[in-house]
C-alpha cells in the first residue's frame, strides 16, 4: 500500500519557507497568501493596493508583511523586494499572480493603453520579479516560482484575445524558464484557471454579473461551476511543497475539466 507523502499529510508543509506572491491583495493572490502562511511560510502580500495588501497581512497576523508596488515598474519591484528580504531572507516561493485584462469584445475595440496595461501587468512583471528573485534563489540553492497563467493560453475564445495572448506568454514563459533554471534548482511551473470567482469576472464575461450570464459561462464547464479562489490556492501549495521536487514546467490546469 502507497501512504501518503509525510511532507504533504502534515500541517506546516512550507514551515520555514519565505514566500511572495503578488496580487495578494485579493482573489487568488490572497487565498494563496492565507493558505500559504497556514501551512508555516512567513509571507510578503505585495499588492498595488496598499489598502487591501495591509489588510490581508494584518489579517495573517506576524508571519506576513504588506509589500506596495506596481509589478510592471522595475523600481517598485525592486524596493518591494528590498523590503521583503530584509525582514525575512531570501525568497523561497515566488507566486506571480498579479493579473489584469481587458473587458470582453472584439479584438479591434481595444484601445493601444488597455493593450500596454495588460501585457505589462501580465507579462512584464514576470520579467521584473525574475531579475529580483531569480538571483537571491539562486544564492539560496534554489525555490519554486508558480506563474497564474489560465486556460485562455491552452484554448483562447474570441473576445478576449490580447489577454488571452498575455497568457499564452506566460504559459510558454513558464515552460523555458523551468528548462533554464532547474540546474539552479529553481522549479517553476504554472496554474492555468478558469473564469473564477474574483473581482474581474465581470470584465471577463464583458456582460453584468447576473445569475443567468453566469449560467452561460458555467455551462461551458463539465464540473459545473467557476473557479474559487481556494481551488487556484491548494494547487499552489502542492507545487509550491516539497512533494512537487520533480515537477518543473508544469502548465496545471484548474478548470473543472473545461480545456478536455
Amino acid at each position: 500500500m502507497t501512504l501518503p507523502h509525510p511532507e504533504f499529510s502534515q500541517a506546516n508543509t512550507l514551515a520555514d519557507k519565505v514566500a511572495i506572491v503578488t496580487g495578494g491583495g485579493g482573489g487568488f493572490g490572497e487565498a494563496i497568501a492565507r493558505l500559504f502562511a497556514a501551512q508555516g511560510a512567513s509571507v510578503a502580500v505585495l499588492d498595488i493596493r496598499r489598502n487591501d495588501a495591509e489588510r490581508v497581512a494584518q489579517d495573517i497576523g506576524g508571519n506576513a508583511i504588506a509589500a506596495v508596488a506596481d509589478v510592471g515598474v522595475r523600481h517598485e519591484v525592486e524596493a518591494a523586494i528590498a523590503a521583503v528580504t530584509g525582514r525575512f531572507g531570501a525568497p523561497d516561493i515566488v507566486v506571480n499572480n498579479a493579473g489584469w485584462t481587458h473587458r470582453n469584445q472584439p479584438m479591434l475595440d481595444v484601445d493601444e493603453e488597455t493593450f500596454d496595461k495588460v501585457y505589462r501587468i501580465n507579462v512584464k512583471s514576470i520579467y521584473l520579479m525574475s531579475q529580483a528573485t531569480v538571483p537571491l534563489m539562486r544564492q539560496n540553492g534554489g525555490g519554486s516560482i508558480i506563474n497564474i497563467g489560465s486556460v485562455a493560453g491552452i484554448r483562447p475564445r474570441p473576445g478576449l484575445t490580447w489577454y488571452n495572448g498575455t497568457k499564452g506568454a506566460v504559459n510558454i514563459l513558464t515552460q523555458s524558464m523551468a528548462v533554464e533554471l532547474a540546474p539552479d534548482n529553481i522549479r517553476v511551473n504554472a496554474i492555468c484557471p478558469v473564469l473564477g470567482e474574483t473581482g474581474l469576472l465581470e470584465a471577463f464575461m464583458g456582460v453584468e454579473d447576473t445569475p443567468a450570464n453566469r449560467a452561460r459561462f458555467v455551462a461551458t464547464i463539465p464540473m459545473g461551476r467557476l473557479s474559487k479562489p481556494g481551488d487556484i490556492a491548494h494547487a499552489a501549495l502542492y507545487l509550491a511543497s516539497p512533494v512537487a521536487g520533480f515537477l518543473t514546467g508544469v502548465l496545471l490546469p484548474v478548470d473543472g475539466g473545461r480545456t478536455i
